[in-house]
């Protein structure tokens, strides 16, 4: 590589998942997602994986002791894992990074948080004679993590946890829709996002975002995300290839969050930082506001030949609060700073 070394990339990377773990087949009827456990998909040879994928043999043994090994997909039927030629570059990893960051924006509006677990395995466990399968997507977010039966970082078990609202894949150089989007499909993943950026190196599928949404058993293209209420293909294409967040992108941020937030009640003085953002920014607010009317008196007592000292009419009563006509009628009519001070506080009174 030319830009940064192979460990430099690999420090744009998620932080690392623990191990990945072997797991036992789970009960269907005791599934989390509802239902027995999905068809396990076409078989290997029936995916085709092109050249932009490496295989090697991976035992199941291995598959699940190796925490920094990055995958594509393990077929346990044939112990073969893919993972992608192309070395980790930032034109890949920066839509999954910005992704999780826009959502963190989306979440402080809303005023609940969202969790975004990175590549972590996404696991269908064996079954009857069906040995087990492992994908990684570039993105898993959970949009409601206070109600989803989520295992940390480990790996989401198709049977024994919630699947991700969304999960994002990459597709700079790979083309999933032949092969991984077939799995997605087949274990009933709700919410697959295919982002093609502008970044990518020049053929022939066009630069862009789609978005597959599960109805039945099949994926069908949406227009906009289920997930993320009224969020659509080109703008979250366009904010995830964005060199800065523009206006135009906070303002859809702010959009969905305030959706998600009045669905369940909750908004941004639920985020610990934006109430804290909030009130800071209601106390210069008010604070200029003081300054103003503080500059309206003493200009009109002055103008009227009253004399004011250095520091009036700071700490006045009823400087802050007072009508914008009273505090006219009080500088304009008084004589005096203690003069003014009292036909403020018989307006007050009326």
């Amino acid at each position: 590589m030319t830009s940064a070394s192979k460990g430099e990339m690999q420090e744009m990377r998620q932080p690392p998942k623990a191990s990945r773990r072997r797991t036992a087949a789970a009960s269907p009827q005791a599934a989390a997602n509802g239902g027995p456990l999905p068809e396990p998909g076409p078989p290997l040879a029936e995916l085709p994986f092109d050249d932009a994928y490496r295989r090697f043999r991976m035992t199941a043994e291995e598959v699940h002791g190796d925490e920094d090994r990055r995958i594509e997909f393990w077929d346990g039927a044939t112990e073969t894992a893919l993972e992608v030629r192309e070395d980790i570059s930032p034109y890949h990893e920066r839509p999954v990074h910005l992704l999780a960051a826009l959502a963190e924006r989306i979440a402080a509006v809303r005023g609940k948080p969202i969790r975004c677990f990175g590549n972590m395995d996404l696991e269908l466990p064996a079954k009857d004679d069906c040995p087990a399968r492992i994908l990684q997507a570039d993105q898993s977010l959970y949009l409601y993590p206070d109600r989803a039966n989520i295992v940390g970082p480990e790996a989401m078990v198709v049977g024994e946890n919630h699947y991700p609202d969304v999960v994002l894949e990459v597709d700079r150089t790979t083309d999933i829709r032949r092969h991984k989007l077939k799995l997605y499909e087949a274990w009933r993943f709700p919410e697959v996002w295919v982002d093609v950026p502008e970044e990518a190196p020049n053929r022939r599928k066009p630069k862009g975002t789609t978005i597959y949404g599960l109805e039945g058993s099949k994926f069908k293209v949406l227009a906009a995300s289920r997930a993320f209420p009224t969020w659509t293909a080109a703008e979250i294409h366009t904010a995830l290839n964005e060199q800065r967040l523009s206006a135009e992108t906070t303002a859809v941020l702010e959009r969905i969050g305030r959706i998600l937030g009045e669905r369940e009640g909750t908004g941004p003085d639920d985020d610990l930082l934006m109430r804290s953002l909030r009130r800071q920014a209601l106390a210069e607010s008010r604070a200029r506001d003081l300054d103003q009317r503080a500059a309206m008196v003493r200009h009109l007592m002055v103008t009227h030949g009253v004399e004011v000292t250095v520091t009036f009419p700071r700490g006045t009563p009823h400087l802050a609060d007072a009508e914008l006509k009273d505090l006219i009628d009080a500088a304009m009519g008084c004589t005096d700073e203690a003069d003014f001070a009292a036909r403020l506080s018989a307006a007050q009174r009326r």
